[in-house]
């Protein structure tokens, strides 16, 4: 484990660094024109993704990602030298790993949802793209409400240390049914307050029907997608914020593994359900992740590479073991003789 003279790990002086605000209008400003390119050059008029533009897609945001983590290890290294800045790149590429990998379980949610509603699939890339502006400014206010928490009342790390621990154990117990969505308590209070117009009206969110504004059964969707990244970002920011406290950090590996949702989304969709033992790589994720918290708390530092390693390891390792077994279920379902 690398420390420097003074006995400091560089992660612990990193979450001590900030960037400049110009820094961070810079990055804001990438997101924005992100965003705008997305809802108005790529995706302008309703239609139903293809394969092959999720492919693109995902590539397209996966290779921004990976241009933000380049452009991060420049710029700490200018700043604040070679070892920093290598740091700071394996920390963001950590963090975004870490959030893409948690970010996964929202897709089987999202998929559920657009089955209940009956979103067509030519409208289902607009639910998204709302849902993700949305839980980009939630995660913002999440993330800086929470690294706030902790600089001022340090011994939190260890309460959200606990808790990952926790959710991960809970994990791997065997999953209860998914609760009924008529019965969500969220979609109730919605319904009783807001008014919903009936049948499917295009991408639109409201109506007006009679003169009385009314909403649409997408802006249902909506809700529910938003309400359900807020559930997921208990676990998912704890645990970014395990492994480091640098806000920039921190905000970008978020924002550029929600970026990329939509289209990843879209090619999963068709096969989401063949990753049946993936959540055992995401509980062993949030159990490290938790562990390291924990036991920082008594000096043993875990490198930020080593890190990387684990978690990236453990969801290759649960995504390889999902598809051999699919695949063998698959050949033993088909009837002998068929075939040969």
């Amino acid at each position: 484990m690398l420390q420097t003279t003074t006995g400091q790990t560089f992660a612990s002086r990193l979450n001590e660094i900030d960037v400049s605000g110009t820094v961070w209008a810079g990055f804001c400003a990438v997101v924005a024109i992100l965003l705008l390119l997305d809802l108005v050059v790529f995706n302008r008029k309703a239609h139903r993704v293809t394969i092959r533009q999720a492919l693109l897609g995902s590539a397209f945001f996966v290779g921004c990602a990976v241009l933000v983590g380049l452009w991060t290890w420049w710029y700490f290294t200018a700043e604040f030298g070679a070892q920093m800045g290598r740091t700071a790149a394996l920390t963001y590429f950590t963090g975004y790993v870490v959030e893409q990998s948690l970010s996964v379980d929202n897709l089987f949610v999202f998929a559920l949802l657009f089955r209940y509603f009956r979103v067509p699939p030519e409208y289902q890339h607009r639910v998204l793209f709302w849902g993700i502006f949305g839980a980009i400014v939630l995660r913002a206010v999440m993330i800086f409400l929470g690294i706030g928490l902790v600089s001022r009342f340090h011994w939190l790390l260890y309460v959200f240390g606990a808790f990952l621990v926790f959710s991960g154990i809970k994990m791997l117990r065997p999953g209860d049914e998914p609760e009924d969505i008529d019965e969500s308590r969220v979609l109730r209070f919605v319904r009783r307050f807001v008014p919903v117009a009936p049948g499917l009206h295009g991408q639109k969110l409201f109506v007006r029907e009679n003169g009385r504004l009314m909403a649409t059964r997408l802006f249902l969707v909506l809700v529910m997608v938003e309400f359900t990244d807020v559930i997921f970002a208990v676990d998912s920011i704890p645990a970014i914020l395990g492994i480091t406290l640098n806000q920039f950090l921190v905000f970008t590996s978020n924002i550029m593994a929600i970026l990329g949702l939509r289209s990843l989304f879209f090619v999963l969709a068709d096969f989401i359900d063949r990753f049946k033992y993936l959540h055992y790589g995401l509980a062993f994720v949030l159990v490290f992740i938790g562990l390291k918290m924990l036991v920082e708390g008594v000096g043993v530092h875990i490198p930020v590479w080593l890190s990387l390693c684990i978690v990236l390891g453990s969801i290759v390792a649960s995504v390889a073991v999902s598809l051999v077994a699919t695949r063998r279920e698959e050949r033993a379902e088909v009837p002998p003789g068929v075939g040969s």
